[in-house]
């Protein structure tokens, strides 16, 4: 197995990740590291980086050289942006780096950029016209596509660090640096004529630290039952409501914020005044904070060399390959439960009477249902269910990720929903919903228990619904009746679920 890293120097920090190369175009990270570096920071009185700057740099990519050669790295993809790309001094410095650390540094231009962010987002969410905002501590990158291309890009050359540098001298209040943030960065966003183009329904992607701390602030703020950052949707008044309470605080008080991490505290109502800059300008309600951006990019642009052709087509089905590849399921029958599972759920639409919105559910909840094997085959319902719910998938809003992992937990014999679960998500969850993972875990259960013996030979199913009764047909090459037995287990669930008795034939 091929192992990479890709490491991304930022104007505020420096980033690592491992990651193992899997067969088929596909990746898992399996290590990271993190390091405050703030190479921009002070950068605009002359353009170079600092004595001091340069020697916390270094230390920090020594100490990712040796976790590389720790874990036997095969390549190491080391990528500089906005700092190092206005630095004075970027000659020598990369020359120091490399005689030091061995590392190679490519500075990626404007366009480099964009583009690697672009390739993270698109190709790990389902959001097909969005207007991606990626905020460093140097720069700020804006980014629009529409049915998946992009369509223009641009960047400002100011960051969370270089404007609380360029504004730190102000001696007004908190509130009125913040005010003048926000006219400076809009006096620069008049320079960009594109932005007067973006469609009305245009969604916003929000990519960098400040993003993440802010979706963070506000999964604490409302008590959210579930902590995963990608595809995390913060309420466009959530936003206003935080960004009215931060302006006005002393750097003192903003670092007892809870979810905003201490190396950030100074420089995030900055950031919050850009963002604001920005939203003036539309009408967006809410904002998509995406967990994947650069690093992302060069990691899908490797293992999918195709992405630079066109993103990837189905983003969950490459994310759900992904685990299935990970963690050895046995893919011919995953997906041959998940195609007996949408036979079942579309001949008993006039029971259940789901929308199709939770074919989705199930699609998820089918094709990782065996995943918990690898931890261990008894109770591996439940391994299956925490394993979903963790798993970070791409292209799938955050409920469905809850009700997939509720479905894989109840779909085997005499298993049962864990309550305490049902009560976890209860603020995100309908009375719908909690209906739905009942009957989907049924569908989930008669689906597997036709492919038994886990080689395909029931190829298809009618269901007729008769009086009290729903009398299931197989369609089979060769013997099926340990499929059938198994099937029927699940009569009483059925029953509970359904209000029906289950006949299989």
């Amino acid at each position: 197995m091929e192992k990479i890293a890709i490491i991304d120097l930022g104007s505020n920090s420096a980033r690592l990740v491992l990651v193992n190369i899997l067969e088929g175009g596909h990746f898992v990270v399996f290590d990271e590291l993190k390091e405050s570096v703030r190479l921009g920071q002070d950068m605009d009185w002359d353009g170079f980086i600092k004595p001091q700057r340069i020697a916390q740099t270094i230390k920090t990519l020594t100490m990712f050289r040796r976790l590389c050669d720790a874990n036997h790295v095969d390549k190491i993809f080391a990528y500089a942006t906005a700092a190092v790309r206005r630095a004075k001094n970027q000659k020598s410095f990369l020359d120091e780096v490399a005689m030091t650390c061995g590392i190679k540094i490519k500075v990626l231009t404007v366009e480099e950029q964009a583009m690697l962010v672009y390739q993270g987002v698109i190709n790990s969410m389902d959001v097909p016209k969005g207007l991606i905002m990626e905020m460093g501590g140097g720069s700020t990158n804006l980014i629009y596509y529409n049915r998946r291309n992009l369509i223009h890009y641009d960047t400002l050359p100011f960051g969370a660090v270089t404007l609380t540098d360029l504004f730190k001298n102000d001696s007004s209040e908190p509130e009125e640096r913040a005010r003048k943030i926000e006219e400076f960065i809009g006096e620069q966003l008049d320079k960009i004529p594109w932005l007067s183009q973006v469609d009305p329904d245009t969604s916003f992607v929000g990519v960098g630290g400040s993003f993440r701390n802010l979706g963070r602030i506000s999964r604490l703020v409302r008590k959210y039952p579930f902590n995963m950052t990608h595809n995390y949707e913060v309420p466009m008044s959530e936003y206003e409501t935080i960004y009215a309470t931060i302006r006005k605080l002393d750097l003192d008080s903003t670092m007892k914020i809870k979810g905003l991490s201490s190396g950030r505290a100074d420089i995030f109502p900055s950031a919050l005044a850009v963002m604001k800059a920005v939203f003036s300008r539309f009408n967006f309600d809410k904002i998509t904070i995406s967990g994947c951006g650069l690093r992302e990019g060069a990691m899908f642009r490797y293992a999918v060399p195709g992405v630079n052709e066109r993103p990837i087509s189905d983003v969950l089905g490459h994310s759900l390959h992904t685990l299935m590849k990970y963690f050895d399921i046995n893919e011919n029958h995953a997906e041959q439960v998940y195609n007996l599972s949408i036979q079942l759920f579309k001949q008993l639409k006039v029971l259940h009477k789901l929308p199709r919105a939770y074919v989705r559910v199930l699609k998820v909840a089918a094709l990782l249902h065996d995943s918990g094997m690898r931890i261990k085959y008894y109770n591996h319902h439940l391994h299956s269910s925490y394993i979903i719910l963790n798993s970070n998938l791409y292209g799938v809003p955050h409920k469905d990720l809850i009700l997939a992992a509720l479905v894989a937990s109840g779909h085997r014999k005499s298993s049962e929903i864990p309550k305490e679960d049902l009560q976890r998500f209860a603020s995100v969850l309908t009375p719908e919903d909690v209906d739905a993972v009942r009957k989907l875990s049924v569908i989930l259960q008669i689906a597997e228990s036709f492919d038994r013996s886990q080689s395909s030979v029931v190829t298809g199913i009618d269901c007729d619904v008769l009086g009290d009764s729903v009398i299931v047909k197989t369609q089979a090459e060769g013997d099926c009746s340990l499929e059938i037995k198994d099937a029927l287990n699940a009569s009483a669930e059925f029953k509970a679920a359904y209000g029906k008795n289950l006949e299989i034939l």
